[in-house]
């Protein structure tokens, strides 16, 4: 799975971190960073949820 953040919507609510914090973080400007490494060994489930929670609809999920 392959997750991205479009830091155009992204507003740094942080819902993402808060669920998945080896995955997301939400740096000094505002903007969600992604580890990929942690974004690899997460479970599809865990990432699509992310997806799904994010309220500004930033997060996409790529098979």
């Amino acid at each position: 799975m392959h997750i991205t953040v479009d830091t155009s919507r992204c507003v740094g609510h942080g819902i993402c971190e808060a669920g998945l914090p080896a995955v997301f973080e939400v740096n000094d400007d505002g903007y969600v960073d992604i580890d990929t490494d942690a974004a690899t060994e997460a479970s599809a489930d865990d990432l699509r949820a992310a997806a799904l929670g994010c309220p500004s609809a930033a997060l996409t999920v790529d098979p």
